[in-house]
């Protein structure tokens, strides 16, 4: 296959940190008083820039005062799921963006609501003031950069392509077989774009509502093979050992999760974004994904 490039999400809020304002009020009296007094200084309480975020007009951003409604697609683990029981805190889901969805709802004083719909409709969500924000195992493309504001990065995604054991497809000569995708991924954006563009045409990939249809038609043997981040590829592998699946050696391409909001909310943007690497900064971003992806 022809190089993809690697996609850098472009914080387009303000920058990583904030300068905090503080402002002291003083009044002068018209009569000097008889004997000058030097007022005791007054130095304000510590904020971190989400804080001060959280403090500022935030609500003119939301759709419901208090509350951070997030739209997602709960089929893309280890991501995001739907959980067997409560979930995380209660939510009912689980998952890397689950968990980074509501430590940036606590660091901004807000309720999380988590909205569970088809991946497209979880982009249209966000565009149409249906939901504040986006985490889906996102990642940035200049079609939804049109559409969308994004904050920076907060974890590195890896597109791999799963195969049957025995299979001829390879990297190589993937754009001679039938490639199956979630819909409205970026998966599905390359891979269906043109030649000339580095992807194989519409002719060869078949878009599904979702990972898990697709890898069951790759079973199915409809398609030849799935393009698909490499996390949720190795949960899907695994889950279905018996049917002989296995993981092209290489990184089909390389990407940035981000958050999403709608295009020109520059206020949640900045807002999130503080949280954000408030977040990354002191590693609580980092645990949450070591807790569900390790090392090998």
């Amino acid at each position: 296959m022809k190089n993809m490039k690697k996609l850098l999400c472009v914080a387009l809020g303000a920058a990583l940190s904030v300068s905090l304002l503080a402002s002291c009020s003083g009044g002068s009296s018209s009569t000097p008083a008889p004997e000058t007094t030097t007022p005791a200084e007054t130095t304000p309480a510590e904020t971190t820039p989400a804080e001060t975020a959280a403090a500022g007009d935030l609500s003119s951003a939301l759709i419901e005062d208090g509350k951070l409604i997030m739209s997602t697609n709960a089929q893309f683990p280890p991501y995001e799921m739907v959980a067997d029981g409560e979930g995380f805190n209660g939510t009912g889901f689980e998952g890397i963006d689950i968990e980074i969805a509501s430590a940036l709802a606590d660091k901004l004083g807000l309720e999380l609501v988590i909205d569970d719909m088809e991946f497209d409709s979880a982009l249209l969500a966000v565009q149409n003031n249906a939901a504040d924000m986006m985490l889906a195992g996102l990642s940035y493309s200049e079609d939804r950069d049109e559409v969308m504001d994004f904050t920076d990065s907060y974890a590195t995604g890896v597109q791999v392509v799963i195969v049957k054991d025995g299979s001829d497809v390879t990297m190589d000569n993937l754009g001679d077989y039938m490639i199956g995708t979630q819909r409205g991924t970026t998966g599905y954006i390359y891979a269906s774009d043109t030649p000339e563009n580095g992807g194989y045409g519409e002719d060869h990939v078949i878009a599904y509502d979702n990972g898990a249809t697709a890898v069951q038609e790759l079973i199915n043997g409809t398609i030849d093979a799935v393009i698909i981040d490499q996390a949720p590829a190795e949960e899907y592998v695994a889950a279905n050992a018996d049917a002989g699946l296995t993981i092209l050696d290489g990184a089909w391409v390389e990407e940035q999760y981000c958050v999403a909001v709608d295009e020109g909310n520059t206020v949640l943007l900045d807002a999130l974004n503080n949280a954000l690497n408030e977040l990354i900064n002191d590693g609580t971003v980092q645990t949450i994904i070591d807790k569900y992806i390790t090392a090998d």
